[in-house]
C-alpha cells in the first residue's frame, strides 16, 4: 500500500476551503456554456485546469485571486451554486475528508438577480444533499470581504443562518489596506451573538494583522498566519529560542492555525515549502490544521497536501492522526458532535489502516513505499 493511497484512505478534517475556488473545470466549462460567459481562456477541461494554476502560481496574493473573476462569474444562480456545494461533498468523499468546512462570500453571488439569503440557501441545499449521498459532515462559513463596507451585514447573516448549516464569519480578500480592526462593527455583533470567527490574517501582511484579527476582532481561528513567525526569536543556530507576547499568546491559547501550504508558495507569503513555517509551528505544539484553500488554483487536495508535509516536514501517521483530531477539536460545530466525529470516525478510521498496515506483507521485488514511522 503507497502512502498516497494510506494517506487518501485515512478520515481527513478540512476547515479552510473556498468553495468558488474548488469547482471542477468541467463544470466551470458546462455552466459558462448555460449562461452564454464568453471569457473562458479555454473550453478544454484540462487545458483550463492548467490556466488556472499557473495563472494562481505566481507569487502573488494580487494574482492569485484573479482567477476567481471565472469561477465567480458561473455562479450566479441558485442552481449553480446548489451544484458547486454537491460535487465539492462529492470530492470531499473521493478525498476520504469526513467532515469539511467551506466558505464563500454572498456578496459576490448577487451580480444578476440574487438575494444574499438565497445564495446561502442555495449553497446549503447543495451541501445537505452531499451529506445524504457522501455521508460527508460539512459547516459553511460566510465570507465579508475586506475591501466592502458590508461586513456587519453578512455577520447578521451568518447568524440568521446558525441553525440551518451556517458555522462561522470570517473575512477575506486582499490584506494590505484593509486590516480587520475597519470591521470592527462586525466582529462586535458576532460576539454579542456567541458565534464563531475566523479571519484570513498574516497571509500577505504582517503579524500586526494577526494581533489585530485576535485582539480587536475576536477571531477565534487565523486564517494561513504565516507571518506568526516574525514573533517567534531564533539563536545563532537557527533553533527556536523564545517567543514574543503575540506568538506565545497564540501558543498558550490554543488558537487553531488554518495552514495551507500549496496555497502560500503560490501567493508569495512563502518562497519555498520547506521554508513555510509549518514546520516549525507543528514542532512547538501550536493548533496547527492542514487545510487545501483553493483546490482549483492549486491544483490540491487534502490527501496531496498531506503528501507535501510528509516530504518536507517529516511527518509520522500518529502526526497526521493528531493533526486531523486537533482539526476536529477545532472545528465550529458543537461539541457533542466533535466528539463524534473524533471517537467513531477519525479514530477508529485511523486503528482499521493501522491493522490493515501491520498485516500487509510486502511481496519479493514489491518496491511500493509505504507510510512510516508506524
Amino acid at each position: 500500500m503507497t502512502t498516497e493511497k494510506v494517506i487518501r484512505s485515512v478520515p481527513k478534517v478540512l476547515l479552510h476551503d473556498h468553495l468558488d475556488g474548488g469547482l471542477r473545470p468541467e463544470t466551470i466549462i458546462e455552466l459558462a456554456d448555460q449562461i452564454k460567459y464568453k471569457k473562458l481562456p479555454t473550453q478544454d477541461p484540462a487545458e483550463l485546469g492548467n490556466w488556472f494554476h499557473r495563472g494562481a502560481n505566481k507569487g502573488s496574493l494580487v494574482e492569485f485571486l484573479q482567477g476567481f473573476e471565472h469561477t465567480v462569474a458561473v455562479l450566479q444562480t441558485k442552481e449553480n451554486l446548489e451544484r458547486a456545494a454537491y460535487e465539492m461533498m462529492e470530492d470531499m468523499h473521493k478525498d476520504g475528508v469526513v467532515y469539511v468546512e467551506t466558505r464563500f462570500a454572498p456578496i459576490l453571488h448577487t451580480e444578476k438577480d440574487l438575494y444574499l439569503e438565497e445564495t446561502v440557501k442555495a449553497v446549503l441545499e447543495g451541501l445537505e444533499r452531499g451529506k445524504r449521498d457522501f455521508g460527508v459532515g460539512y459547516g459553511l462559513i460566510l465570507c465579508g470581504m475586506r475591501n466592502m463596507k458590508n461586513t456587519l451585514e453578512i455577520a447578521e447573516l451568518a447568524v440568521n443562518f446558525r441553525r440551518q448549516g451556517v458555522v462561522g464569519f470570517d473575512l477575506a480578500g486582499e490584506e494590505g489596506g484593509y486590516p480587520p480592526k475597519k470591521h470592527v462593527d462586525a466582529f462586535q455583533f458576532i460576539q454579542k451573538a456567541n458565534f464563531n470567527i475566523t479571519i484570513h490574517a498574516g497571509e500577505a501582511f504582517g503579524k500586526e494583522s494577526i494581533w489585530q484579527a485576535i485582539q480587536w476582532c475576536g477571531a477565534h481561528r487565523i486564517g494561513h498566519a504565516t507571518r506568526l513567525l516574525e514573533d517567534i526569536i531564533f539563536d545563532d543556530e537557527g533553533s527556536v529560542f523564545g517567543f514574543g507576547d503575540l506568538a506565545q499568546y497564540v501558543l498558550d491559547k490554543r488558537i487553531p492555525l488554518e495552514i495551507c501550504l500549496s496555497s502560500n508558495l503560490h501567493t508569495g507569503a512563502v518562497d519555498k515549502i520547506e521554508n513555510h513555517p509549518f514546520g516549525i509551528l507543528f514542532k512547538e505544539k501550536f493548533r496547527v490544521t492542514i487545510n487545501t484553500d483553493d483546490r482549483l488554483m492549486s491544483d490540491t487536495d487534502m490527501t496531496k497536501e498531506f503528501l507535501t508535509a510528509i516530504k518536507y516536514f517529516n511527518l509520522s501517521f500518529d502526526d497526521i492522526e493528531k493533526i486531523n483530531i486537533n482539526s476536529m477539536k477545532s472545528a465550529f460545530i458543537p461539541y457533542k458532535e466533535r466528539l463524534h466525529y473524533i471517537y467513531n470516525v477519525i479514530k477508529p478510521g485511523y486503528q482499521k489502516i493501522r491493522e490493515q498496515l501491520l498485516s500487509f506483507k510486502t511481496t519479493e521485488g514489491n518496491n511500493e513505499e509505504t507510510v512510516r514511522k508506524l
